[in-house]
């Protein structure tokens, strides 16, 4: 732990704050959390000192950043759990823990040293990435036999560490294991709310899926950029799209794996990594079957490739719902992997002269999706995702298109 000295003038108060936001990060059990917990409290004894106004409580600060965004209790769900923990947390009757409160930084810009004014809960140090030790039951094998991502045996939870060795050997062995991933991460498109087993166990069955596919190219660094982008999004106006991007990929020398999402995983896709040889693997859940999410999800992915796959990336996984959070601040990387995903499947020229993000009609989505070259499905998913509508032009957005065209693990 840095040394820490007391705080006695505002400039010492400066400091210390600036030294909280960069401590945000900080996993429990490490020096670094220790440093946080007593900054904060150094914090709270200067300022009740020396001023007179109180800071707001934590729920105060929470419940005016809801009003001030116009947010529901049910917004507060990726950054605080299920519905009955934010019921308590609103109520006062659960204390806010360390994955909380960097959600409620990271996506709502609640400061800090306001959500950390507070006697907080014993923590669930491994969900919050203290250990990386595996705890074989915490993993939901009776689901992963259900599915026959693992073989049937009997009393399954007592087996669970055969069970999974098992797979984990099928991706490539202990190194395949993407141990990142027990440590949350709320700079990452990654729902507060998941649970960090079946998220280890949904990547592993895509790392095996990857392995037991043959592709027709080797990938060659650099391969993905904006144009590769481009020209794969236009393969969307075709009634087979997913399923001839699929033969594109493998053909550039990248998986394409569909696997069902995990209860409590709440995916969209993520960019992996195999283990043999470092060949890129793009994951979708296909959660929602639909074409102007499947269009996003793969370029976005694809985006994570070609632009922030170097040697000390290992993994991204990305929950969609979260770019709808009022105030983000997250990996910068995610709005990157969004620039790109947008500017390939509409160029951003053609988007404002379209005048569709004013005023829309089935007609005028139609006729601007075969000038620009790719599926209806995409420009209307543009429009619901700006005007957050989420019920316009569902006709359009080819639901039920995209498993029936790719090889579906559930």
């Amino acid at each position: 732990m840095a040394r820490i000295a007391p705080i006695r003038t505002e400039a010492d108060h400066r400091a210390a704050l600036a030294r909280i936001d960069e401590l945000m990060d900080a996993e429990a059990g490490t020096p670094e959390a220790d440093e946080l917990s007593v900054l904060a409290d150094l914090v709270a004894i200067y300022e009740a000192k020396h001023f007179p106004i109180e800071r707001p409580t934590p729920l105060e600060a929470i419940r005016f950043r809801m009003e001030q965004a116009g947010l529901e209790p049910r917004d507060l769900e990726p950054y605080i759990g299920s519905r009955g923990k934010v019921s308590e947390v609103l109520a006062g009757k659960q204390p806010l823990t360390l994955p909380m409160i960097r959600a409620l930084y990271r996506h709502l810009g609640i400061p800090a040293e306001v959500l950390l004014n507070e006697e907080r809960g014993p923590a669930d140090d491994h969900a919050d990435g203290g250990s990386v030790t595996l705890e074989w039951s915490r993993f939901p094998i009776n689901e992963m036999i259900r599915r026959n991502w693992v073989r049937s045996v009997e009393s399954a939870k007592t087996k669970a560490q055969e069970l999974m060795r098992e797979l984990i050997e099928a991706a490539g062995g202990e190194r395949a294991v993407p141990m990142p991933l027990c440590r949350r991460n709320d700079a990452m498109r990654q729902n507060a709310k998941t649970d960090t087993y079946a998220l280890l166990a949904w990547c592993l069955k895509v790392l095996a899926v990857a392995r037991s596919e043959k592709l027709m190219g080797k990938y060659q660094k650099g391969t993905v950029d904006l144009e590769f982008l481009s020209r794969l999004a236009k393969l969307s106006a075709d009634a087979d799209g997913p399923r001839r991007a699929k033969e594109r990929l493998s053909s550039a020398g990248i998986h394409l794996v569909c696997v069902a999402h995990l209860p409590k995983t709440y995916l969209d896709g993520a960019a992996l990594k195999k283990v043999d040889d470092g060949t890129p693997i793009v994951a979708l859940t296909l959660r929602y079957d639909r074409l102007d999410n499947f269009w996003f999800s793969l370029l976005h992915e694809l985006a994570h490739v070609g632009r922030h796959f170097d040697g000390n990336v290992e993994a991204f996984v990305d929950d969609f719902s979260l770019r709808e959070a009022p105030s983000r601040h997250e990996d910068p990387r995610e709005d990157e992997a969004d620039e790109w995903a947008n500017e390939a499947l509409i160029p951003r020229a053609a988007w404002e002269m379209s005048g569709l993000h004013s005023h829309a009609s089935y007609a005028g989505i139609i006729a601007f999706s075969q000038r620009v070259g790719v599926h209806p499905a995409i420009v209307a998913g543009r429009i619901r995702h700006q005007t957050r509508n989420f019920r316009a032009f569902a006709p359009l957005l080819g639901a039920g298109e995209v498993r029936k065209q790719l090889e579906f693990a559930g």
